[in-house]
């Protein structure tokens, strides 16, 4: 959705040219969040004859991260504001926008302010769904607004409880108590970052639903390296020089520091004077008391972040797209390590998945299993359906989170539901999780970011290991899910001895496929021949059926997604119920037709596409180009052969490949594609 970022340097100098381009550069970090406006707040000059903080000064501009900094310098050219004079305590904070609540606009671009006096600031990622009630309010109290956002409320009601204490003659209360008053307010999903004049050299942060971290570095850190430090008193240390930064995702923190605190749901952090001070939101604690209630503070510990800062680079790559497609053989041996084991001579292959070892008796007693996730996650789960049916003899559905919840389907305290994010913050997801909980089903979470909202409320999971994924169309972590699923498969169906020798042939496969994948990368300059004969054309339809039916639609996703071109993914077995009238000479169409049991089911769609002069591309087994090609009349995509319910992570490969290249070749930016983000934390 949105990206938020924060940087507060204590007891160490920074100019101000410093303090804007670290702002910039964690932005860009966070860029493939959110890319059609962005906004930075950091402090004016401060005259030692003035008792009174100056206001902050704030940026904000249409369109990207690049944008902004061209007219920030530009603004600072026309003020003569100095870059060169240093801080030793400095908060600034940053923002860059997906637009929910009002157009890509500088008025609508955070940070939000309260009033023309920049007294409360505000940046925020997600969706405050009472705002309107709030704002109504707010007007009947002499409040104006500029912006069409939800955000501008929140800044406004912190300015509105801030006088209100002030005339009630209470001049003890703290930012951190405005702030707990401020989410008593609130409902929706939100992650937010306070800055006041009336709090210089302050920052707050708090969440509910969006994704929040604390970074911690200290100053003395390199020269300590190996140095033991208890990470509790290392928060609350005061008088050491130290930076602290707040951020959406920790792709903006690991270039300054890998000691980080993933900010739980209803926490509150405040950092000020080089501490970080966490209060625990109690919404009845406030609710009747007269003044401003104190807040009880909680003791947390630091975590090391296991990510490098080459992995957010693009290295020898045009684009992260391109990166993370080629990065495949390795992200899939990633997830692997350590979880496939392939015994001695007298032992049988089996599979070992920690995150849920403990669980897997209740799993196979259960009524049923039901995947759930949206987009590309959804794809995964129904490319893994076929292989967990027939392994574990257990009914398996696949649902759209948002679907689930508009139906209010029913889920039981039999079920166990499985919930597929790559982010693991989905916010429908998110709340198709609550509901299973309340249902009382188990609840299993597949994701690919540690200590993510799905990763912390579910009963067990398992993470995909695939490295952080910055493209906004998922391509690596899509085929590390599918193995996951597969290998949760295996790990169900364990107990069975009818299928062992299916389960081992499996396990052999896996140990395989990173190769496979390999191979199937040297497609990339056929596939960008490909893209070049479909450069103008406005639409394409990709059939498949069984484990590939998940590769049409995927493919279709990643065309639609990226190349801004229509594409359709369609069940081949409904193709005489309506798509094969679109069918025609101009009309690209891909099917999918490798070695499975569906093979032949393909061929006969093969011969009927072709009957109706339809333009084909088949991507089939290799060796089986004349099986599948009628009459020589279609261009072929030949990948290698692995077992039937592996194939979709080697079919999807070439379409990825496909619509990376027609996105470079149209002109569009494939990393950040129009309208769409990497992280879809609002509904």
């Amino acid at each position: 959705m949105c990206g938020i970022f924060a940087y507060l340097n204590f007891d160490v100098r920074r100019e101000r040219r410093y303090i804007l381009e670290l702002l910039f550069n964690g932005l860009r970090r966070l860029e493939y969040r959110g890319y059609d406006s962005a906004g930075i707040s950091i402090d004016s000059s401060f005259s030692l004859d003035c008792d009174v903080v100056p206001a902050p000064l704030v940026f904000r501009q249409e369109g990207n991260i690049e944008s902004l900094v061209k007219s920030v310098y530009q603004d600072v050219s026309l003020t003569g504001l100095n870059l060169e004079e240093s801080f030793s305590i400095h908060a600034g904070i940053a923002h860059t926008r997906w637009a929910t609540h009002g157009e890509p606009a500088p008025r609508n671009s955070h940070p939000q302010s309260s009033d023309p006096g920049n007294e409360f600031l505000v940046v925020h990622n997600g969706v405050i769904t009472n705002y309107m009630v709030l704002k109504e309010t707010l007007v009947r109290q002499g409040f104006s607004f500029e912006s069409e956002t939800d955000t501008e409320v929140i800044p406004k009601l912190a300015k509105f409880i801030f006088d209100n204490t002030k005339e009630e003659g209470d001049k003890s209360v703290t930012f951190s108590q405005i702030v707990l008053e401020v989410m008593r307010h609130l409902e929706g999903a939100y992650a937010l970052i306070f800055k006041s004049r009336h709090y210089p050299n302050e920052l707050i942060a708090c969440k509910r639903g969006s994704p929040l971290l604390l970074g911690v570095k200290e100053l003395s850190e390199e020269a300590s390296i190996g140095a033991s430090f208890e990470d509790t008193k290392f928060l609350s240390s005061n008088g050491q020089p130290k930076e602290l930064f707040l951020s959406s995702d920790p792709s903006a923190l690991v270039e300054h520091t890998k000691k980080v605190l993933v900010i739980e749901d209803g926490e509150v952090v405040h950092l000020k004077d080089g501490r970080a001070s966490i209060f625990k939101f109690d919404r009845a604690k406030g609710e009747h008391a007269g003044a401003l209630a104190r807040p009880d503070s909680v003791q947390r510990a630091l975590s090391v972040l296991e990510m490098e800062v080459e992995q957010i680079n693009k290295g020898k790559y045009e684009h992260y797209m391109q990166k993370e497609i080629h990065e495949q053989p390795e992200s899939l041996t990633t997830t692997m390590r350590g979880r496939l084991i392939r015994g001695g001579s007298c032992k049988s292959k089996s599979v070992l998945l920690g995150g849920i070892k403990d669980h897997l008796k209740t799993i196979r007693r259960s009524r049923r299993i039901v995947f759930i996730g949206c987009g590309t996650s959804y794809n995964a789960a129904l490319a893994a359906r076929p292989i967990l049916e027939e392994l574990s003899g257990i009914p398996v559905s696949v649902e759209i989170a948002s679907d689930l919840l508009d139906r209010q389907g029913p889920i039981y305290r039999e079920d166990t539901a499985i919930f597929v994010s790559q982010s693991g913050e989905t916010a429908d997801t998110l709340q198709a999780l609550e509901y299973a909980l309340e249902n009382g089903a188990l609840c299993v979470g597949i994701t690919n970011t540690v200590g993510s909202a799905i990763a912390r409320h579910t009963h067990c999971g398992v993470h995909i290991n695939a490295g952080c994924e910055i493209g906004v169309a998922s391509t690596k972590a899509y085929t590390s899910q599918i193995v996951v699923m597969a290998m949760l498969a295996l790990a169900i169906g364990d107990d069975t001895l009818s299928s062992q020798a299916r389960r081992e042939a499996i396990i052999d496969g896996l140990f395989d496929l990173p190769s496979k994948v390999k191979d199937v990368l040297k497609l990339d300059q056929e596939m960008k021949n490909l893209a070049q004969l479909l450069i103008a054309e406005q639409s394409l339809l990709v059939f498949g059926r069984g484990y590939n039916y998940a590769t049409a639609l995927e493919g279709a996703l990643k065309v639609k997604e990226v190349a801004l071109m229509h594409s359709e993914g369609i069940l081949a077995g409904e193709m005489k119920h309506g798509p094969l009238a679109l069918v025609d000479e101009t009309l690209p169409i891909v099917v999918v037709a490798t070695r499975d049991a569906c093979f032949s089911k393909q061929q006969s769609v093969i011969q009927q596409l072709h009957a109706r002069k339809g333009r084909l591309i088949v991507m089939c087994t290799k060796g089986d180009a004349a099986s599948v090609c009628v009459g020589g009349s279609c261009r072929v995509i030949e990948v290698p052969q692995v077992e039937d319910c592996l194939q979709p992570v080697i079919n999807i490969v070439p379409l990825q490949l496909l619509a990376y290249h027609l996105t470079v070749l149209r002109g569009y930016n494939v990393d950040q594609p129009r309208n769409l983000a990497k992280s879809v934390t609002t509904q």
